[in-house]
């Protein structure tokens, strides 16, 4: 199959569909999506894209991971935050079935991880550390993963508040959903870089890992293409804030024996159907 690697939607159903509408036309079902998580919020259709995705998930035809905003809205249903102006999940939380979507968004992955050609890929919401070999982020994602799906709610609700005795794993989780620069002691800041701070990327890549990296969550950056990387995340849902947004998809060519090498022209791109929130003061 195709795998159609996909920047963050962010309640932004209808350029989703009209990606979809394109997919499918051009390979019928023989294609499997990857979404990068941001699947929700600030866009109009939250619960639209979720179902969407979730109904190509249950058939095997998509992966999806969590980032910041599918957080966001495990927090605001834990009583954990209170509830942002630009929030835009509460078709989700009011919806009859409003547990059963928590429930599934806290059994999501934090990384997925496979082969394109020879090379081995993980996809992420944000980042991954730096120094961290493909072995050591699964298995960081997947201690992570284990306390959001505790099936005790209450251990989650500790775990999302204050790490419940398990900083690691909390920073972990923050780190893959958040981080956008790092410093060079390792730190991690969802900010972006300034002074000695730098992107979390240019870190990663003077590591020389053979894995590559697709991520999103950077709409400032926009579009990164780089040897072993795949910034995704275009600002579909900022459309008008100083920019033209859109929703961008990656078809690599599974032909090749090394997909992330450059230059790749393998895009697609969706342009925003309008402005989705007024601007404001905030780092999106």
């Amino acid at each position: 199959m195709q795998p159609i690697f996909v920047g963050d939607v962010q309640g932004c159903a209808d350029e989703l569909d009209e990606l979809l509408d394109r997919a499918e036309a051009r390979f019928a079902d023989d294609f499997e999506l990857w979404i990068v998580g941001d699947l929700i919020n600030r866009g109009p259709h939250s619960l639209r894209a979720l179902r969407r995705i979730r109904e190509r998930v249950t058939r095997g035809r998509a992966r999806y991971v969590l980032g910041n905003h599918e957080l966001a809205l495990l927090r605001s249903a834990l009583g954990l935050r209170a509830r942002a102006d630009f929030d835009s999940f509460d078709d989700v939380l009011g919806a009859p079935d409003a547990d059963d979507w928590i429930a599934w968004l806290r059994c999501r992955p934090l990384v997925e991880a496979g082969r394109l050609g020879s090379q081995a890929f993980a996809m992420v919401h944000a980042a991954v550390h730096p120094d961290w070999s493909l072995d050591t982020l699964l298995e960081r994602a997947r201690a992570a993963e284990a306390r959001l799906a505790a099936p005790d709610l209450e251990s989650v609700r500790r775990f999302l508040a204050d790490g419940d005795g398990d900083a690691e794993a909390l920073d972990t989780l923050g780190r893959l959903t958040g981080c956008r620069s790092v410093s060079r002691a390792g730190a991690w800041s969802s900010q972006p870089p300034s002074g000695e701070w730098m992107p979390w990327h240019a870190a990663w890549s003077l590591q020389r890992h053979r894995y590559g990296v697709v991520y999103g969550h950077w709409a400032l950056q926009g579009l990164h293409v780089a040897s072993g990387l795949r910034g995704l995340d275009t600002a579909c849902v900022h459309h008008g804030r100083d920019r033209d947004g859109a929703l961008t998809a990656w078809l690599p060519d599974t032909a090749r024996d090394a997909p992330f090498s450059i230059p790749d022209a393998r895009f697609w791109r969706v342009p925003a159907r309008r402005m989705y929130h007024a601007p404001r003061e905030r780092t999106p």
